[in-house]
């Protein structure tokens, strides 16, 4: 039997036309007015980060090679403002009494946000939910430093409020803001009265996102009280718990107005930060250089600490 091949009848498109590569639409002229209207709209804050961010960190890391005094003209130091910081036992304090205040003053921050917002978020009342929240949040919108003038009257061994009033139930007053083991932690009562407010809005924002039809499954299966809690609510809650223990551990690491009025870093050096440091050092003793060689070392320090957070929040943090 012989075979018969059956000729390819198709067309055959040329080559240099099957290769030939599909040009790219141009854009309208919508299009581009668009995209310039949203550059235009970006702008100034990308001006402002560029300015008031990235020019002063570039700066302070260049005048951290310096010594300068604003008088004298600048002249090259090189490492020396480093090695003369670290051999600085009160800027070496300053680092480890904000690290200390870091520590007690994001974890008492955080529980007792979300304690109240787990508070605040149960049955009640819509208007006095309003109340709640607006007057946790008031504190954080008040000045830091006002803040801290009241709290130092308050606080005062001899007429302040809180010793008056311990006096009325039998305690002996108590030294606030002299004693060396009380004013740390005076220090970080006044900036977690004043900061929770921060997280409290963030916690009930995050718990108003988890459906109710997780928490009624639950209550299907038994679960009720603290492990409702432990089980479902935190684990749903862990991105709001990571964005604010980032933000707070950030401003914590630069305390400065609660601990200057407060204490003035007082007694000795037991109240004395890092970003105190660095103003005595700038504003007060003119060593511009110096103080950018403590500035260089906070930076590097906050983004450590950042870095470390969001590299441990793979094992706990969980999206929906």
């Amino acid at each position: 039997m012989t075979n018969t091949r059956i000729p390819d009848v198709r067309p055959k498109q040329p080559t240099a036309a099957r290769s030939a590569p599909v040009a790219a639409p141009r854009p309208s002229a919508r299009d581009r007015g668009t995209r310039l209207l949203a550059t235009l709209f970006l702008a100034p804050t990308i001006v402002g980060i560029v300015v008031f961010t990235v020019v002063p960190i570039v700066g302070s890391v260049v005048l951290s090679l310096f010594h300068w005094n604003v008088i004298d003209s600048p002249s090259f130091a090189g490492a020396a403002n480093y090695r003369e910081v670290f051999g600085d036992s009160t800027v070496l304090v300053s680092f480890r009494n904000t690290l200390v205040f870091m520590v007690f003053a994001v974890a008492l921050q955080l529980l007792i946000a979300l304690v109240l917002a787990l508070a605040v978020n149960g049955r009640m009342p819509v208007w006095l939910r309003s109340v709640f929240r607006s007057a946790f949040f008031f504190p954080l919108v008040l000045s830091a430093a006002s803040i801290s003038v009241v709290m130092k009257y308050l606080f005062n061994q001899d007429f302040g409020v809180v010793n008056w009033l311990l006096g009325l139930v039998g305690f002996a007053p108590v030294p606030w803001l002299t004693s060396e083991n009380a004013a740390m932690a005076t220090v970080i009562l006044v900036y977690v009265w004043q900061q929770f407010g921060f997280s409290f809005l963030l916690f009930v924002g995050g718990l108003n996102n988890i459906p109710k039809e997780i928490h009624e499954a639950a209550s299907l299966d038994g679960a009720t009280g603290l492990r409702k809690h432990l089980t479902i609510t935190l684990p749903l809650l862990s991105p709001t718990l990571l964005v604010a223990s980032v933000v707070g551990i950030i401003n914590a690491l630069q305390v400065f107005e609660q601990p200057y009025v407060l204490t003035n870093g007082g007694p000795g050096d037991s109240t004395r930060t890092v970003v105190m440091v660095i103003y005595e050092s700038a504003f007060e003793q003119l060593r511009f250089g110096e103080a950018s060689a403590v500035g260089v070392l906070l930076f590097v320090l906050i983004m450590a600490v950042t870095a470390l957070q969001f590299r441990l929040s793979r094992r706990f943090v969980h999206y929906q």
